[in-house]
């Protein structure tokens, strides 16, 4: 089974489409969508109504939470005072442009997606969350302490755990020292579809596969593919720069970072 997983669209929607043109290309058996539709661009609502239309199973991310809640808040650990007083502008934009119809679908999206696979006569346990099992928004970074990472995802039951947040996509595999027969799990940040923050503007999905060879015990069955994609990063920027909206956002597009 192939599975496309994304994250992190931000409303930028021209990201989203070219994120599923090539989605498309690569034919999954199953696609799901980790948080994060809404803010810091003009299209919330269009991003929603896609993700609908395609009937993507999607859970929440901080700012979804935040824009449904129709909250002044969105849970983001912004680094300085103008860092925040950005952040204030863009979810005070978002909640003045999304619908109803579209908020109400924010505020009932689930916490996270767990999905069981019985193979080679054992269960493996695929968790899907936003930031991480234990908190919406907490950042699990690529440097993280493997014993700490190894305590969230055992207490979460989680063989392999796959999340966004940091717009930072990497795959970890723990115990680092792990060997063939020695039980393992995988961390795995799947990126950022329309706000990258790893100084590559183009989007970013995860495909995993697994087959009757995957094992926990075997660290190099899972097969996890990083896709990257080009999009209209130009016009994304101006939209940003056309509306109320602060134009670093632009520049953090073309960047990305």
């Amino acid at each position: 089974m192939r599975i496309a997983l994304f994250s992190d669209v931000h409303a930028n929607l021209p990201a989203l489409q070219a994120c599923f043109k090539s989605m498309d290309e690569q034919h999954p058996d199953a696609v799901y969508c980790l948080g994060d539709l809404v803010g810091y661009n003009i299209w919330p609502n269009e991003v929603i109504d896609e993700i609908r239309k395609r009937g993507i199973p999607a859970i929440a991310g901080n700012y979804d939470e935040g824009i449904g809640l129709m909250s002044n808040e969105c849970g983001c650990a912004y680094k300085s005072a103008p860092e925040k007083d950005m952040g204030n502008i863009s979810i005070s934009y978002t909640n003045s442009i999304v619908k109803p119809e579209q908020r109400k679908y924010l505020r009932t999206l689930p916490a996270h997606i767990r999905i069981e696979f019985k193979l080679n006569g054992t269960l493996l346990n695929v968790l899907l969350v936003h930031g991480s099992p234990r908190k919406i928004n907490e950042y699990l970074f690529e440097d993280r302490d493997e014993q700490s990472m190894m305590r969230i995802m055992e207490q979460a039951n989680a063989d392999i755990l796959c999340f966004g947040h940091t717009h930072k996509p990497y795959h970890r595999i723990l115990p680092a020292e792990a060997s063939d027969n020695m039980p393992c799990r995988h961390a795995i940040n799947i990126g950022s579809v329309g706000k990258p923050k790893d100084n590559n503007p183009a989007g970013c999905y995860v495909i995993l596969t697994l087959d009757e060879h995957t094992d926990i015990t075997k660290k190099d069955s899972l097969k996890v593919e990083f896709i990257r994609f080009d999009y209209d990063v130009e016009k994304a920027a101006k939209a940003v720069e056309d509306s109320p909206l602060p134009n670093d956002y632009a520049d953090m597009l073309r960047k990305g970072y």
